[in-house]
């Protein structure tokens, strides 16, 4: 089957209504990463078929579950999930942020040629960054256990907003050592197309 094949057939047993032109751009986001990952190494995953799953369904797969108008990034890598969102949701706004400075340049570059006018990047370390107001949704792919996220992250989640963290197995243990100031919301398992590996998406709100 064809990345286009295989895209659109994942979007579909994710009961996403994705426009053609959008997956065109999902797919061409994709081709940057293949093609800087030649230098960069950005992602582990080098196959595009296997990108397919591993990297935009596995971030599209949270969309239905998620509701924002400004999205923040938390050490956003290659662009996952934040660009896959800005492309599905282009109403929103949506923050890249990573400190690793290859990392930037490529972000920016794939705002430039997905001209995604939704997205800007920000090259700042997450402890220390000071936006000017809290954002209606913070997530992360993989940057590090829950407590660490929310310790790290959570100041940057507005009052009424919501922190997302995607994970593979439930994570029983992080989950036992959330701190007071955040509250589970839920946790929903998600099943990606293409993905054999167990995926679940941690939903917390900021007490304050």
């Amino acid at each position: 089957m064809s990345l286009a094949g295989k895209l659109a057939q994942g979007c579909a047993e994710l009961g996403l209504c994705v426009p053609a032109g959008t997956q065109r751009r999902l797919l061409d986001y994709l081709a940057l990463i293949t093609k800087w990952n030649r230098v960069h190494n950005l992602t582990a995953v080098r196959e595009s078929a296997k990108m397919v799953s591993a990297h935009l369904l596995d971030c599209l797969a949270v969309a239905p579950h998620l509701k924002a108008r400004t999205v923040l990034d938390v050490g956003s890598g290659a662009g996952l999930p934040g660009i896959p969102l800005a492309l599905m949701w282009p109403q929103a706004r949506v923050t890249l942020l990573d400190s690793n400075q290859k990392k930037a340049a490529f972000l920016r570059q794939a705002v430039i040629e997905l001209g995604l006018d939704n997205a800007q990047v920000v090259c700042e370390r997450v402890e220390t960054w000071q936006p000017q107001r809290g954002f209606d949704l913070v997530i992360s792919r993989a940057l590090s256990g829950l407590p660490e996220f929310l310790k790290l992250a959570g100041r940057l989640c507005a009052a009424h907003g919501t922190i997302a963290a995607m994970k593979g197995v439930y994570p029983r243990e992080e989950l036992a050592q959330l701190p007071p100031e955040f509250q589970l919301k839920s946790v929903v398992p998600l099943k990606v197309p293409g993905l054999r590996a167990e995926r679940h998406l941690v939903l917390l709100n900021p007490q304050r």
